[in-house]
């Protein structure tokens, strides 16, 4: 007949980062639009013809700041595109619960982008303690 199959779970568990730290348990973060970009040789080979004359990103611009805390709930900032949000969130979670980059100079932040590879945004997200 069939094979009897044991699987071992292990449960999940819950971590108050304030108990393993002794401070707060999470941070607050700065998203910071670096650099909005298009890759023309990409699309050009990839894209179909009317995709051809895209332009960067217009959901963001350069420059553009937006904070994530408490008081929004770490939720997604007022006006964030919400597939950009989707692509970051893992990274800035890191950040906000207190996690290091060890490759960036400054290991509360790291650079990140979305995966719209046809016109791609870049971000660089800071912890703010």
């Amino acid at each position: 007949m069939g094979q009897k199959i044991s699987l071992k779970i292990k449960p999940k568990l819950i971590i108050d980062v304030e108990d393993c730290f002794g401070e707060k348990s999470m941070y607050g973060c700065r998203i910071t639009v670096i650099k909005r970009t298009v890759n023309d040789d990409i699309i050009k080979e990839f894209a179909k013809e009317k995709y051809h004359e895209i332009k960067p990103c217009d959901r963001l611009k350069d420059g553009q700041e937006f904070i994530i805390n408490e008081e929004n709930s770490y939720g997604i900032p007022e006006g964030f595109c919400e597939w950009a949000w989707a692509d970051i969130r893992r990274d800035l979670l890191t950040l906000a619960y207190g996690g290091l980059i060890p490759h960036m100079k400054n290991e509360k932040s790291n650079i990140v982008g979305c995966t719209d590879w046809f016109r791609p945004v870049y971000f660089k997200i800071e912890r703010v303690e």
